[in-house]
């Protein structure tokens, strides 16, 4: 990927940026498509531009793929579940074979670190320290349960036997988007890896190149060719050819409400394909009279700041009671003035840039919106260091916020925190569920009984209490409302990539 020679070996935590930025120069990532575990050029041979937004640089010219290379990757992906190399391996081969995938993860840290913050401009610091291990981490996970799975016996009348098996759907189609391309992707490739399906991987196509990569270190670590497929591209014409497809038996998809819609559409009208959703998200915190504002503030600036609010769960909407809430805005201001906004590559950077231009111009329009609509603006508000030729906004707060602003309503992705007052306990939970999203929820609160009480009736698929964004592969992770519906992480997510199939039989 790069000639590091010359370069002393040192803990990547610790290069500072000349030397990432070195090892950026050098790099030459992988833009074609991965199938049958072969890297292929587009049919047409079409590409697109990859560009960065730390500093407007083209990185690789991807292949643009159409409805004929899903074709083919879905073909290729069939072929191997129907030829049965993977479905029908031993288990403890399985979880070996998993296990050699997460290693090669490991070993190419730094490599995958540097495509990942190259793609989508977050600090590399973060690339290093979680989303690398976290994605080997996950196949880990998942392959240590590979010969821990059982299957059931209904209980039946003397003479019948009822075996009820757990068996893989056939084809998987992943659609995963750019916020944390390495993570989001192995939360749906593990687990339907693990099942014995096949998988078509469609990253986002402003972050294709870790997807790439991650296809090839699983072929190396021994997966059989087909069953783990990479085809970049856009949505318009790669993910749609992917959730139209009618040999596609389930698509496992993580972006925008507005496009899951679309891919329920697309699977009904195809072959009424599986779909599992994760989408959207406008995550309330609840902020009682009671709360310990220190440490509510520290935990809401880095759960709104951290990948520069480009984060689905991120605890965008804080609700404070009105006895609370000025002194917790400018508590929340001090913590977020210590995040420091910078080059991704400098290691004491702690928030990086947003993903592009297109998505920067739609941040800063729902703030001149929330304006307004007579929001104050608390902190930051403008773009900076335009010199770069990246996209890097400042950490906002939007103070004094009506609950029916579209910033209080719709999910903006980028690091900006509205703030919104309410009088009591009851006012505060109409508030925090008065949202068409029900992805994550925080509340803060001394009072255990207060927190007992606002946990039972958010409507939310994680909330957390006196905390945000703790996070583990042993718990589920999705949404209720139009957040979307199945769960990624944890065993439960088998249950997305797998069927029950009973078998009856009769003896004497």
């Amino acid at each position: 990927m790069w000639n590091a020679r010359g370069m002393k070996p040192q803990a990547p935590e610790t290069r500072p940026r000349e030397e990432w930025e070195r090892l950026a120069s050098a790099a030459a990532p992988e833009g074609r498509a991965f199938i049958g575990g072969e890297l292929l050029e587009p049919r047409g041979g079409r590409t697109f531009e990859d560009v960065s937004p730390i500093d407007g640089r083209v990185l690789a010219h991807v292949a643009r793929c159409g409805p004929e290379d899903v074709d083919l990757a879905v073909r290729a992906a069939r072929e191997a579940f129907e030829g049965g190399a993977w479905r029908t391996m031993d288990p403890r081969d399985r979880k070996r074979t998993l296990l050699r995938f997460a290693e090669r993860v490991r070993r190419d840290l730094e490599q995958l670190a540097l495509l990942e913050t190259l793609d989508v401009g977050k600090p590399i610091i973060d690339s290093v320290r979680v989303d690398v291990p976290s994605a080997a981490e996950c196949i880990a996970y998942y392959a240590e349960l590979a010969d821990k799975l059982y299957d059931e016996i209904a209980p039946t009348a003397p003479g019948e036997q009822a075996l009820i098996r757990r068996e893989p759907l056939g084809v998987v189609a992943a659609i995963v988007p750019w916020n944390y391309p390495l993570i989001i992707s192995t939360w749906k490739l593990a687990p339907a890896l693990l099942a014995g399906n096949s998988v078509v991987l469609k990253p986002a196509e402003q972050s294709p190149l870790s997807a790439i990569r991650l296809a090839q270190l699983g072929f190396e670590a021994g997966l059989p060719p087909g069953v783990l497929n990479v085809v970049p591209g856009s949505g318009e014409e790669a993910g749609q050819a992917l959730a139209r497809h009618a040999d596609i038996d389930m698509v496992g998809f993580t972006g925008s409400t507005e496009v899951g819609k679309l891919m329920l559409r697309y699977a009904g009208e195809s072959n009424l394909k599986r779909v599992a959703l994760e989408c959207g998200g406008k995550s309330p915190q609840v902020v009682m009279p009671d709360a310990d504002l220190e440490a509510a503030a520290e935990g809401i600036a880095w759960g709104i700041y951290y990948n520069s609010g480009e984060t689905c769960h991120a605890g965008s909407r804080v609700l404070a009671h009105e006895a609370i809430r000025h002194d917790l805005v400018e508590a929340i201001a001090r913590v977020a003035r210590t995040i420091t906004l910078g080059h991704p590559l400098d290691p004491g950077t702690r928030m990086g840039a947003l993903i592009d231009e297109r998505h920067t111009q739609r941040v800063l329009g729902y703030i001149e919106s929330g304006i307004a609509e007579g929001a104050r603006v608390a902190l930051g508000g403008r773009r900076v260091l335009q010199e770069s030729g990246g996209c890097f906004l400042e950490a906002t707060i939007l103070d004094e916020v009506p609950v029916g602003a579209r910033v209080a309503r719709e999910e903006i992705f980028g690091p900006v925190l509205t703030v919104s007052g309410f009088r009591d306990e009851a006012e505060a939970i109409r508030l925090a569920n008065d949202s068409p999203y029900g992805l994550a929820a925080g509340v803060w609160t001394t009072n255990m009984n207060t927190a007992h009480r606002l946990t039972s009736a958010l409507r939310a698929g994680t909330v957390w209490v006196n905390t945000y964004d703790r996070s583990s592969l042993a718990t589920p992770f999705g949404g209720f409302k139009q957040s979307g519906s199945g769960r990624d992480r944890s065993p439960h997510a088998l249950e997305k990539y797998s069927d029950l199939k009973t078998i009856w039989s009769a003896y004497q």
